[in-house]
């Protein structure tokens, strides 16, 4: 082997240690980032794709071969780049465009309760390319960004939402004694401004939908249950059946009246109840705490930032009281960047 091709390969070996290094520890300061800033996902991919696409240029240029070989293979580099534009452009970078397209809007973040089409969950990831969904089988989905752009997004408001649930109920019982009903039943489920709609007018019976408002969204699937608990406890109270007019027709059964024995409060404990968005929503449970730290942890730097500024300003006596708060303020910082760093390590393994 010439002297020339040792330099060469030195050269080369040095540019690779140099380029990985590189990669290596810029991968490492977006993850420190990643720490204190929220939706950061999104910028750290960019980068790092980035990064790694030039890394690969600057390799395949300190390879040790001659002019003419290296041409060739920037030559084959460059259609394989321009084919791969070709066949992927209109997804990949569709959900690119996308993904970067809901950040500018923002319209849901980690933890948000969303729907799109038939898939509807918890936001659990958002990145580059998709967004991920945790779903109340505890399943994740995974959705391409470009199909949440072109798609109506329906997102529960973080301040409340409405529960409804509905029961179809026969003609011979009086409106307003089943509106009554309902009413209570909402009362019970604990929601508020309820109301009472009279949906549509059967052949032989007619459906009413009874509404309340749910201030905490995180139990969704709780009052949802606990509402439609209510509905039958309140109907069957008021001694009002809820069974098919039809069935009369099939069995004859006489004026008996089918209505269960009353039994709350004798056999349901409601210090028992199951709550399950505990059981259901995990990671998505994680994501939203990541992010709430997250924020929290902007609002004690921008404290800290303001401190020193106070700082500059302030007389020597001052100075000592800004200093003490201010090493407070440091190690809760310290603190809250340890806590989210353990947090996205739980989340990491809850795949």
């Amino acid at each position: 082997m010439s002297g020339e091709m040792i330099d060469k390969l030195i050269t080369f070996l040095v540019t690779l240690l140099v380029v990985v290094g590189a990669y290596l520890a810029i991968r490492y300061g977006l993850r420190q980032r990643a720490k204190k800033k929220k939706d950061s996902a999104l910028f750290n991919q960019i980068v790092l794709v980035g990064i790694a696409s030039l890394g690969v240029i600057i390799l395949i240029q300190a390879l040790p071969l001659q002019d003419t070989t290296k041409a060739t293979i920037n030559e084959l580099l460059g259609y394989a780049i321009s084919a791969i534009v070709a066949l992927s452009s209109a997804t990949f970078f569709g959900n690119m465009i996308a993904g970067l397209l809901l950040r500018i809007i923002n319209n849901f973040k980690a933890g948000d309760f969303v729907q799109v089409k038939e898939s509807s969950g918890r936001i659990t990831e958002r990145g580059l390319f998709h967004t991920e969904l945790e779903d109340i089988d505890r399943n994740l989905i995974t959705l391409p960004n470009l199909f949440l752009v072109v798609n109506p997004v329906k997102v529960t408001r973080s301040t409340g939402t409405i529960i409804m649930t509905s029961v179809s109920l026969g003609y011979d019982v009086s409106r307003l004694k089943i509106e009554k009903a309902l009413y209570e039943a909402a009362e019970m489920a604990n929601l508020k401004d309820p109301f009472v709609f009279v949906s549509s007018l059967g052949d032989y019976s007619v459906v009413y939908e009874v509404h309340g408002r749910q201030d905490d969204v995180k139990e969704m699937l709780s009052a949802t249950s606990r509402l439609n608990a209510m509905v039958l406890d309140a109907l069957h109270k008021a001694k009002i059946e809820i069974i098919s007019p039809s069935f009369m027709n099939q069995r004859p059964i006489g004026e008996q009246l089918f209505i269960p024995e009353d039994l709350s409060g004798k056999i349901v404990d409601k210090q028992q109840e199951l709550n399950a968005e505990k059981v259901v929503f995990v990671k998505s449970e994680k994501a939203e705490i990541v992010e709430g730290k997250r924020e929290s942890l902007e609002k004690i730097e921008l404290k800290i930032k303001e401190l020193k500024e106070q700082h500059k300003q302030a007389t020597d006596q001052e100075k000592e009281e800004i200093d003490k708060l201010l090493k407070r303020y440091v190690m809760l910082k310290e603190q809250r960047e340890k806590s989210v760093q353990e947090n996205l390590d739980e989340l990491k393994k809850d795949k």
